[in-house]
C-alpha cells in the first residue's frame, strides 16, 4: 500500500511541523514547509515568551525513531526531581523516579526548534518558507491561501494534504470549526503565566541546583524554575488572572515588592529584576484545546497543539506532539489514502491526548499545592517503595506518563486511578512507611492490577 506521491505541505515550522517533516521525508515523501515566523536560526529568542519545555521518554524516543536525537542531546539538561521550595526557606527534593534513566530534561524551545530545523533543511532537504502565514481556506476547492509577507502576495496551495502544525491558535482549526467541518472548543484555565529569570552566577554558576525543577507552591499559585546552559533559570509564575491575589490585582511597583516579599522572601537575592520583568512581560495564555475529528476529508488533518493543546503542568506538551509524530509516521505505510489514513490516526490518537489533557489539568493542583502536603508526598514515597516491590504491576502513574512510552496516555490514567484510590486506602493512619501494611498491599494490587 502506498499514498499519493503529490508534495506534503505543513503549515507552522515549530519543533512538531519540523519533526514530522523530518519522519516524512524518511518515508521518501516531498515536504514543503510554511511558516509565518522569520528563520529562528538567525533570531534571539523573544523574552518573555519562551517557556523552557521539558523533554522526557516519549519525546526522546520519538526524536530517536526520527535519527535526531545525537543532535539534540547537547542542548539537554538532566533534572531529577521537584525541589519543593516551602515558605520558610527549607527545601525538600522529590526525586521524579528511582532509576537512574527516570530523570527529565529541560530544553531551550528555541534551541531545540534549531536544530530540528537545521537538521530538516541540510540533512534531508526539506524546503521551508518563512514569512509565510496562512490565512484561509477553500474546501470545497481543495486551496489553503497563504500570504508571503515579505513579497505581499497570496498564494494558493492544493492541499493534498495540508498538515496544521500551527499551534494552540491554530487558524486551520478556527477555519474548519468557522464551516463547521469540525467542532472546536478553547478553554481558558483562568490562570495565566508570566516568564521571568534567574540569572547566573559572577562566574556563570547556577545559583540554585541545577540537576531540579525547582517550585515555590503556595496554593492557588506557584513559581517554578527550570535550568539553562549558561547559568541561568528560566523561572514561571503561574497566577490567577483575577481575584485578591492576582495579575489584576498586581498593577503597582509596590503591589509586586510586597507580593514577592510575603510569597517568596527566598527569591529576592536570586531574582532582582522580579519587579521590572514582571511589569515589562505579557501575560501568557493556559488553556486546552479540544477538536473533533482532526481532519477534513483526505485535505487537511491537525497535528500536535492545533488539534489537542494542554496545559504544561505535566510537562507532556511537547512529548505528546512528538508522539503524535512517531505515530503518524508509523502510519503511513498501512494506507493508500490520506483520508483512511487521518481517519485512524484520529480514532486511535484521541483517546490517549484526551487522557494526558485531563491529567495535565489535574497536576497544576499537585505542583501548587499538594506538593507541599504530608500525606501526599507520603503516598508518592509509598508509590515508590511498591514499584520496589511489585514492578510487573505497579508504576507510579507519573511514572508510566514520563518513563514508559510503551504504555498509552489512555492506560496510565486508567491504572493511575485505581492505584491513587488503593494509596489512599494504605496510608489511612500511616505517619511514616513503617506504618504500611505492605503484605496487604501485595495482596490488593495482585487483586487489582493485572501485569503491565
Amino acid at each position: 500500500m502506498s499514498l499519493p506521491r503529490d508534495p506534503v505541505c505543513i503549515v507552522g515550522a515549530g519543533p512538531t511541523g519540523t519533526l514530522l517533516a523530518i519522519f516524512l521525508r524518511l518515508a521518501g515523501m516531498q515536504v514543503v514547509l510554511y511558516e509565518s515566523r522569520p528563520d529562528p536560526r538567525a533570531m534571539q529568542v523573544e523574552s518573555g515568551r519562551s517557556i523552557n519545555l521539558a523533554l522526557a521518554d516519549r519525546g526522546i524516543h520519538a526524536l530517536k525513531e526520527a535519527g535526531v536525537f545525537d543532535d539534540i542531546h547537547p542542548a539537554m539538561l538532566p533534572m531529577r526531581g521537584r525541589l519543593i521550595h516551602a515558605l520558610d526557606g527549607t527545601t525538600a527534593l522529590q526525586p521524579y523516579g528511582q532509576r537512574p534513566n527516570e530523570v527529565i530534561y529541560a530544553i531551550s524551545r528555541h534551541r531545540l526548534n534549531q536544530v530540528l530545523l537545521d537538521v530538516a533543511v541540510r540533512r534531508h532537504g526539506v524546503t521551508v518558507h518563512f514569512e509565510h502565514r496562512l490565512e484561509g481556506a477553500d474546501f470545497a476547492a481543495g486551496l489553503a491561501r497563504v500570504r508571503d509577507l515579505r513579497g505581499d502576495r497570496v498564494l494558493s496551495l492544493p492541499m493534498h494534504p495540508l498538515l496544521a502544525c500551527d499551534g494552540a491558535g491554530s487558524v486551520m482549526r478556527r477555519r474548519m470549526s468557522e464551516r463547521k467541518l469540525i467542532e472546536a472548543r478553547e478553554t481558558d484555565l483562568e490562570h495565566g503565566y508570566k516568564e521571568l529569570s534567574i540569572p547566573a552566577g559572577p562566574a556563570g554558576e547556577h545559583r540554585i541546583a541545577a540537576d531540579a525543577l525547582h517550585i515555590w507552591p503556595r496554593g492557588n499559585y506557584m513559581l517554578i524554575a527550570l535550568p539553562n546552559s549558561d547559568g541561568s533559570f528560566t523561572a514561571t509564575l503561574f497566577l490567577p488572572k483575577q481575584g485578591a491575589v492576582s495579575f489584576a490585582s498586581l498593577g503597582a511597583a509596590a503591589d509586586i515588592e510586597r507580593f514577592v516579599d510575603e510569597s517568596f522572601p527566598d527569591v529576592r537575592e536570586l531574582m532582582p529584576d522580579f519587579v521590572p520583568e514582571f511589569i515589562a512581560h505579557p501575560i501568557g495564555f493556559l488553556g486546552t484545546v479540544r477538536a473533533n475529528p482532526w481532519h477534513y476529508r483526505g485535505m487537511a488533518a491537525l497535528l500536535g497543539d492545533s488539534a489537542h493543546a494542554m496545559v504544561p503542568f505535566h510537562g507532556q506538551g511537547m512529548n505528546c506532539c512528538f508522539e503524535d509524530c512517531a505515530e503518524f509516521a508509523a502510519a503511513l505505510g498501512r494506507h493508500s489514502s490520506w483520508e483512511t489514513l487521518f481517519a485512524d490516526f484520529d480514532a486511535a490518537r484521541k483517546p490517549n491526548t484526551d487522557a494526558i489533557a485531563a491529567m495535565a489539568a489535574e497536576n497544576y493542583l499537585e505542583m501548587r499545592e499538594r506538593v507541599a502536603d504530608p500525606n501526599f508526598q507520603l503516598q508518592q514515597a509509598l508509590a515508590l517503595a511498591l514499584e520496589k516491590r511489585c514492578p510487573q504491576r505497579f508504576i507510579p502513574r507519573y511514572s508510566m506518563v514520563m518513563f514508559h512510552h510503551e504504555i498509552p496516555y489512555r492506560i496510565a490514567l486508567e491504572r493511575g486511578t485505581i492505584q491513587a484510590g488503593l494509596l489512599a486506602e494504605l496510608s489511612v493512619g500511616a505517619a511514616t512507611l513503617a506504618d504500611v501494611d505492605f503484605e496487604r498491599a501485595e495482596r490488593e494490587i495482585k487483586a487489582r492490577l493485572a501485569p503491565l
